[in-house]
């Protein structure tokens, strides 16, 4: 069961990932929103289309733009709707 862990506490916790350019991709339903507050922050990808960023907020302590989803991707990149991927300054567990 993949999981993400910033700051000794679990973010995301799944009994499956997709995995997009070496990112896994954790459905909506498997991210604590307790922790994530919306980013300023967006991005476009040329084949998965924006990407929308959050902030990561464990015990006052905060992560700036430390994951990214993208709400409406492109075709190509429809298996990941809504999930969402964490920078390589969270750990991914298997």
């Amino acid at each position: 069961m993949p999981r993400a862990v910033w700051n000794d506490v679990v973010i995301a916790d799944a009994d499956h990932t997709v995995i997009v350019e070496g990112n896994h991709y954790f459905p909506p339903e498997s991210v604590n929103d307790h922790y994530l507050q919306v980013a300023e922050r967006t991005s476009v990808c040329p084949w998965k289309g924006r990407a929308s960023y959050v902030d990561l907020v464990v015990d006052g302590e905060v992560n700036p733009a430390a994951g990214w989803r993208y709400p409406e991707p492109k075709e190509a990149a429809r298996e990941i709707a809504g999930h969402i991927a964490f920078g390589s300054d969270v750990r991914v567990e298997p």
